[in-house]
């Protein structure tokens, strides 16, 4: 696929691997953040990799990658949204509320009738939000090894461009995506983050991803 310009929002672990990722395939970056100091360390060890604030990387990036605790997401995007107007959101977040995990499972600040994803898209409704990476450790979500072939990513949103341009990105990064429609099911994708984290919480296993099968 052709290069483009990603601006990434978040300086966490996940932001950074998705940032080198795109890096690795000969995208542009930018790194936005609150703090300029939380991405310093990654500039310096990532080649052509740029840096900036929430607002310079989302009007950098032709697609947005949403990388922020859950908890900040809403202001963040309520922040940024006439920047975001018309562009592709990789929502990589997940509504996990400030509380322990219970016999390994999360807690979630939304519930069963909403996703952190529909919140996202009234707060911008221009924007081109599509669920992905939400449901993998992010060990490999850039190009896994696995012994099952390639995983799933299962994939929800709007828009069905914005979503095509993300399935050839998951392509890109080792991944088959599955649409599973429109921003609704973003309710049953965002807690498949609570299925994948129980066997890492009670049995410290972190290298697993989900795959759909399909009957011949």
């Amino acid at each position: 696929m052709e290069a483009m310009k990603i601006g990434v929002l978040g300086s966490g672990q996940v932001a950074k691997v998705l940032a080198s990722g795109f890096l690795m395939h000969g995208h542009q970056v930018m790194m936005g953040s609150r703090d300029p100091k939380k991405t310093e360390e990654w500039k310096s060890k990532s080649r052509n990799g740029q840096t900036g604030t929430f607002d310079e990387a989302a009007s950098f990036g032709d697609v947005i990658v949403l990388a922020v605790k859950g908890t900040a997401a809403e202001s963040l995007i309520r922040a940024v949204a006439d920047k975001l107007e018309g562009k592709v959101i990789i929502d990589a977040t997940n509504p996990i509320a400030e509380s322990p995990p219970v016999n390994g499972v999360l807690s979630f600040f939304t519930s069963l009738n909403e996703s952190l994803m529909e919140r996202l898209q009234k707060i911008a409704p221009a924007a081109k939000f599509v669920k992905a990476y939400n449901s993998v450790g992010n060990l490999l979500m850039v190009n896994p090894m696995m012994t099952g072939g390639r995983p799933t990513m299962f994939i929800c949103g709007n828009d069905e461009k914005a979503k095509k341009l993300v399935t050839e990105i998951l392509n890109q990064f080792g991944w088959e995506a599955s649409d599973f429609g429109k921003v609704e099911s973003a309710r049953a994708i965002e807690p498949l983050c609570m299925l994948w984290c129980i066997p890492g919480f009670i049995r410290n296993e972190w290298t697993h991803a989900f795959k759909l099968v399909k009957q011949q």
